[in-house]
């Protein structure tokens, strides 16, 4: 890894939506052939990082069956992925954490790696992915140095993510090449064609 060793990092799986899209649906226990998402989710970041948890505020029991620590949102009333940041803030050992979300199957295996070589090119303080369009705000390589920041910006009544990586020095992360990697599932129809299509990468 480039910048940083993966045993600074600890993955955090962000599983604490109310899946509104999908009818309420806890969607890291969405079924594609046969299998839930977090389990494709879990197989791709594992050899990425030094260990992982899971920020679940439903089914946590479910979660917990992989073996990884289950955190909730510091916050009640799902209150949205900077909430799941923060916990993961909160809970993790290492220096430093990524996150992603759980209903992305088709992660990047070197994910980790680009985020880390951004971090360190840039001298940033966040490196966040960008998909040649646009950017993927959930997948993100984030300080524990900054947790202070976030839990100020929480409870200050503030919810966006872009308002505030703004306060911070963000570099982006270039998946132009595999941005058919942040293909997640946020519908019915989404989760229909995937399955269709055999849980293909290309």
């Amino acid at each position: 890894m480039t910048g940083l060793d993966s045993q600074q990092i600890t993955a955090v799986i962000l599983a604490g939506g109310m899946g509104r899209r999908m009818g309420g649906q806890d969607k890291g226990q969405l079924i594609l052939n046969g299998r839930p998402l977090i389990e494709y989710v879990l197989e791709a970041i594992e050899p990425q990082v030094k260990t992982i948890l899971i920020n679940a505020n439903r089914h946590q029991a479910e979660y917990a069956r992989y073996g990884y620590s289950v955190i909730p949102d510091v916050l009640q009333g799902y209150q949205g992925p900077l909430a799941g940041f923060a916990s993961g803030m909160r809970a993790a050992t290492t220096p430093y954490i990524v996150t992603l979300p759980c209903d992305g199957p088709f992660s990047a295996p070197d994910l980790v790696a680009r985020l880390a070589a951004a971090l360190k090119n840039m001298h940033a303080d966040i490196a966040v992915a960008h998909d040649g369009e646009r950017l993927q705000p959930v997948y993100a390589l984030l300080p524990i140095k900054l947790q202070s920041s976030l839990e100020d910006f929480l409870a200050a009544g503030e919810r966006k993510i872009a308002r505030w990586y703004a306060q911070h020095n963000m570099a982006l992360a270039d998946f132009a090449d595999v941005a058919k990697t942040f293909r997640n599932i946020n519908t019915p129809q989404d989760q229909q064609h995937m399955q269709q299509e055999g849980y293909q990468h290309d």
